[in-house]
């Protein structure tokens, strides 16, 4: 519907380019993955710089999108596609699955369920539910289902929520109390929840009706009681992604090669990986911001559960299973998360005319 929206033309010429996009990453794949040495790398980053090429350097190649009638923004799916054919170059390399024929690679780069929004579904999973569809972990019913309530999430609760959150309450021109502002902060994060994990919830089940197994996205996120366990809870299959590929090699080379101790060299991979994450989602510091909001939030928790591992067992113990400290736990953690999403959610422009209705 997108693509028909725009033209036959114009939808020809994005077509081309993703398919000169995954057929050069395929070629790169094929000649370099095995190799030894660095080589495997240029074809890890291919889709990875045709992602900042596209979304955040639109404008070094800006006439020739003019020339055709084109925006960057047409490249739906761009972010999520690239993640998983970096990731399946890994996986090739490390001998997880064999190399897919060009048929099998061109369907798993545009499988239609997952591929505007995630989930980011590793390769390994993919190929496996084409080997042998197994109904136990697809079962129609539950699939059918997963569809209707991703449905009811996306297009009744999260409307819903978002006609109190900040476009919906505070961008009116008119004043109104800091209440209004707290919120604005929590119906924007159900808002995004309902909308994010709806849709991959749609997607999951209509995967599941084909017989594909699609990894989970969210775990109920709203029950975390911090912020890594947030981040266990939320878009899993991009924490997954960014662990495996930046936080444990990153944590790695930083003890082993610069001997820093492994308490710190953790805290200063918490941060680059959140940094990435923040700036994955999009152009803009308010992204940035996001991005280091939670690297804070995550390495305090870090730092804060070694000082209690240390001060002993039990009292780690008792700390995590007192049912009043996990009320208290849960309800901080969905405050800061709430609040975080002030930065996602808008530019500092929209900020500051947010903050200037807020009679305090």
């Amino acid at each position: 519907m997108f693509y028909e929206s725009m033209g036959r033309r114009r939808a020809v010429v994005f077509l081309s380019a993703y398919l000169t996009l995954v057929g050069g990453h395929y070629l790169a794949m094929t000649l370099f993955s095995k190799r030894e040495g660095w080589l495997p790398w240029l074809a890890f980053f291919s889709p990875i710089i045709a992602l900042v090429l596209i979304k955040y350097l639109p404008f070094l190649w800006e006439p020739l999108l003019r020339s055709f009638e084109l925006k960057a923004d047409g490249f739906v799916g761009i972010s999520y596609m690239s993640l998983r054919l970096s990731y399946l170059v890994l996986e090739v390399r490390n001998r997880v699955v064999e190399k897919p024929g060009f048929w099998q690679y061109v369907g798993f780069s545009f499988f239609v369920p997952t591929f505007v929004v995630g989930p980011i579904n590793p390769y390994r999973v993919h190929e496996r539910s084409f080997g042998r569809i197994d109904r136990e972990v697809t079962p129609m019913g539950r699939s059918a289902m997963r569809i209707i309530v991703g449905v009811a999430k996306y297009q009744v609760l999260a409307p819903l929520f978002n006609q109190l959150s900040y476009s919906g309450l505070l961008l009116d021109s008119y004043p109104h109390p800091p209440s209004d502002l707290v919120v604005a902060a929590v119906s924007y994060y159900l808002f995004l929840y309902c909308n994010f994990a709806g849709f991959c919830d749609m997607a999951i089940g209509v995967a599941g009706l084909l017989g594909i197994h699609v990894k989970e996205n969210f775990r109920n996120p709203l029950a975390a009681r911090n912020v890594r366990d947030f981040w266990n809870r939320w878009h899993i299959t991009l924490s997954d992604y960014m662990r495996d590929v930046v936080f444990t090699p990153l944590s790695k080379v930083l003890v082993g090669r610069f001997g820093i101790p492994t308490n710190h060299a953790v805290a200063l991979a918490i941060l680059t990986v959140f940094l990435l994450v923040g700036i994955w989602h999009g152009v803009g510091w308010n992204y940035v911001a996001f991005g280091a909001m939670h690297a804070v939030g995550v390495a305090a928790n870090h730092y804060y559960t070694m000082w209690l591992k240390k001060s002993g067992g039990k009292r780690f113990k008792a700390y995590n299973e007192n049912p009043y400290v996990l009320v208290v736990s849960v309800v901080l953690t969905f405050l800061f998360v709430s609040a975080s999403f002030f930065l996602f959610a808008n530019d500092f422009a929209t900020m500051r005319t947010i903050l200037n209705v807020i009679r305090w």
